[in-house]
């Protein structure tokens, strides 16, 4: 008699159980954006970020990226981000001078042909408003100062602009207008992650951890260390580039005088460092990976495995805020399709 009444006792509860699970509403998790950052050979770094996330089930809805960032996320939007990584991680220093097309006769150092090829040949004549995901790259009118999301179109060309950094790349011509690095005037575009639709907004940067960087040096001037410093080459300019001498540290610097590319990129990270926070202070995403990538320098694309390391170890450790946000933002649906809010 106990042993039945038991039983059944045990079975309402299962029902019971099995009511409340049924009334459960079912939640919707908000869209999600990734907004991914400039930096050179340190944006390898997204590629790590982006496998971890997928691991985890979480899979954007917008993507927008300037500069490398955009290169990371237009492949990863059109399924090409296999090859892409595989191409990376053979990338070897001799290999990487090999893609240095050097051009003295056009508006960059280099002309930027030889990783256009590779572009094409992985992603072909595809266009942005066909791809699975919806996908912006930023970049910059030089003439105007203008922020252009590039939202439609071949998605080649966009890259192209997005990391066509002034000076070292020369400027691409779309629909009309001169376009350069996005970066001039949005490195980590959270904004335009925002406005395309993500309500969720995960914002990728690469140069969180260079400290010292920015401060105010209030008291300075010149002193004897200066006298050790060798003057300029006799031969400098084009007459000293092609004179018997001349080697890539004509062109690069070395450890006593930067070269050109070297004063240019530092310049330009300085730029960009300033703009991130400035933006990021004014529109701040609602999570934030930072790989520590710090030490890679902007050329060191032989490093890839180990950025793309470094960026799945801070997605990682970012995964517990990120499903947290998932789960604030998420809203019941009703039965009928709608959702209940």
């Amino acid at each position: 008699m106990f042993e039945g009444l038991f039983s059944r006792h045990r079975n309402g509860d299962r029902t019971v159980n099995a009511s409340a699970a049924s009334e459960r509403p079912t939640l919707e998790r908000p869209s999600i954006g990734l907004a991914l950052g400039g930096g050179a050979a340190r944006g390898f770094a997204h590629i790590g970020v982006l496998r971890t996330l997928a691991a985890n089930g979480i899979v954007p809805d917008v993507i927008v990226g300037t500069s490398i960032g955009a290169v990371v996320g237009g492949t990863y939007a059109a399924n090409e981000l296999d090859e892409m990584e595989a191409w990376a991680r053979k990338l070897t220093f001799r290999g990487i001078l090999g893609q240095l097309d050097i051009s003295l006769s056009g508006a960059g150092l280099i002309s930027g042909r030889k990783l256009d090829a590779q572009l094409k040949a992985a992603l072909g004549e595809g266009k942005i408003e066909d791809l699975p995901i919806r996908f912006a790259a930023i970049a910059t009118e030089f003439t105007t100062g203008h922020e252009i999301w590039l939202t439609h179109g071949r998605l080649v060309d966009a890259l192209r602009a997005s990391y066509a950094l002034p000076g070292i790349f020369p400027p691409v011509r779309i629909a009309g207008r001169w376009l350069v690095d996005g970066a001039l005037v949005n490195p980590v575009p959270v904004s335009a992650a925002r406005a395309l639709g993500a309500r969720l907004v995960i914002a990728v940067g690469l140069n969180s951890d260079l400290f010292g960087r920015g401060t105010v040096i209030a008291d300075y001037g010149t002193n004897d260390v200066d006298d050790g410093i060798p003057p300029p080459s006799e031969s400098s300019g084009l007459r000293g580039i092609f004179h018997d001498g001349f080697s890539l540290r004509h062109l690069f610097g070395g450890r006593q005088r930067p070269g050109i590319p070297t004063v240019m990129i530092e310049a330009f990270n300085v730029m960009q460092d300033r703009i991130t926070r400035a933006r990021l202070a004014g529109d701040p995403p609602d999570v934030s990976i930072m790989p520590k990538v710090g030490s890679v320098g902007w050329f060191d694309f032989h490093r890839a495995s180990q950025s793309i390391e470094l960026g799945a170890e801070a997605a990682e450790k970012a995964l517990p805020s990120i499903q947290e946000a998932i789960a604030a933002l998420s809203h019941p649906v009703e039965a009928n399709g709608g959702s209940a809010k």
